[in-house]
């Protein structure tokens, strides 16, 4: 099963030549689900106790699974947030998985480790970041989200001198946070109090600032962290980070931003402003994944101040002695141990490419993103919903009902034209795109404004 015979240099050869087609398509189908049930007829039983070969099995994935998963990279999926890996990073998380590479120590991967932290310093650098700030890649924002408010809560206990050893700890983030924030609040067994977001979906200052007045002094005490986020999963809104970083400078508290979508937006001059206060935070996310041009699963994860995370972080074992505390062990930096270099197929894209022509793709999609409410504007059976700020944009179609928003992108799919879902503001079904690849046109947007009429 482990020798490489002629059998797997065949299988080899397929594997590349379709991995390679792959990427040539342009664009990929987009593709749609299918039931279990049928799937299972489609593909049979394909775990057995005598195997049924490579080529079979890579058979059954193109020809049955595969066209059961909806295509991300494609230019008119335009629902949750999509993706655009660059052919670069693609063809790289090949080497990745090629070279048995693990990625949790400088001792077992310390050269791939040196290049994760030259993308690691890049995002850095764009957050205005102090020279000393590090971190690690983490599989998602999920994940980002709650290592970073773990170190937050071990901070606030370390500085409390045992006193909050056995206190439940208390963080604060606008209504519009990503759910991952109440999910990480369940996690770590903390609570969770959210802060009233204006029309927008954004957190202000000053709303911040009375909803930490207004808490009893126990809760109070309890607090050991602010979220704000630079880009809300839903409508694209970025909070008053600098408002977020004054109460966190009153309070002594922690301030992480949750970037994992409107993150990437840090390198594109044009909306750069939006983020001023990001420089202050203590932790910050954004996933290469999404916005950044990598395959899944990529979220970069930062720290002002690294060590804090370390303290944090750090799992002891009697077979772990023999790593270097002086050298970066990726491990050290978020609730995990194993880890693949999943940060690498963004190295080498970054290295490949070079940054100006990130800040260039990007611009690119917030052009695009901002010509398709321009349509909207000028459609007399649509409607925005709020301006946009970055690549997502919310509308509705005047008069409609949520079943007709519902059938309308079920038909819009199954005619392999477009991937748009419905989602919901302030209780209404209306509807929303995010723009993320290059490669979508104003065109591609005004087809589906078309087809509303």
């Amino acid at each position: 099963m482990h020798l490489h015979d002629s059998s797997i240099e065949v299988l080899t050869q397929a594997i590349v030549r379709y991995s390679i087609d792959r990427v040539r398509l342009d664009p990929p189908p987009l593709d749609g689900p299918r039931t279990p049930t049928e799937l299972q007829a489609m593909a049979g039983r394909t775990v057995t106790s005598q195997g049924i070969g490579g080529l079979e099995a890579l058979r059954v994935f193109g020809d049955v699974l595969a066209p059961a998963c909806i295509s991300v990279d494609h230019p008119r999926f335009l629902s949750f947030v999509p993706a655009a890996p660059t052919e670069a990073s693609i063809l790289f998380d090949l080497v990745v998985g090629a070279s048995s590479i693990y990625a949790g120590s400088w001792m077992e991967g310390g050269g791939a480790v040196f290049a994760e932290n030259e993308a690691l310093r890049w995002i850095a650098d764009l957050a205005g970041f102090p020279a000393g700030a590090g971190g690690v890649f983490v599989s998602g924002g999920t994940a980002g989200n709650l290592s970073a408010l773990i170190a937050a809560r071990w901070k606030w206990r370390h500085d409390a001198d045992g006193a909050h050893d056995r206190t439940r700890g208390l963080i604060v983030a606008s209504r519009g946070a990503h759910s991952s924030v109440a999910q990480a609040g369940r996690a770590m067994d903390a609570d969770v109090v959210l802060v009233p977001a204006d029309a927008a979906g954004r957190m202000h200052g000053r709303e911040l600032a009375g909803a930490l007045e207004t808490l009893a002094p126990d809760d109070r005490r309890r607090l050991f962290a602010i979220v704000a986020t630079s880009g809300t999963t839903n409508a694209g809104i970025v909070d008053d980070l600098s408002g977020a970083a004054d109460m966190c400078e009153r309070y002594n508290l922690w301030l992480h931003i949750d970037g994992a979508y409107g993150g990437a937006a840090l390198a594109a001059p044009s909306v750069r402003s939006l983020f001023d206060g990001i420089e202050r935070a203590d932790s910050f996310i954004v996933d290469p994944h999404k916005w950044l041009f990598a395959p899944f699963d990529s979220c970069a994860l930062l720290y002002r101040d690294p060590h804090i995370a370390k303290a944090a972080h750090s799992q002891q074992a009697e077979y772990l002695d023999v790593l270097q505390d002086d050298q970066w062990n990726p491990s050290d930096y978020a609730h995990h141990l194993s880890r693949r270099a999943r940060g690498l197929p963004l190295w080498f894209s970054l290295a490949t490419y070079g940054t100006d022509a990130y800040r260039s793709a990007i611009e690119t999609t917030l052009e695009v993103a901002h010509g398709g409410a321009d349509l909207i504007r000028q459609s007399e059976h649509c409607e925005l919903v709020l301006e946009p700020e970055l690549s997502v944009v919310v509308f509705r179609r005047k008069e409609w009902t949520s079943e007709q928003y519902h059938q309308w992108s079920s038909e819009l799919l199954a005619a392999q034209q477009a991937f748009v879902v419905p989602t919901s503001w302030h209780g209404e079904t209306v509807l929303r795109y995010c723009v993320v690849n290059p490669l979508t046109t104003v065109a591609d947007l005004a087809m589906i404004v078309e087809s509303l009429a």
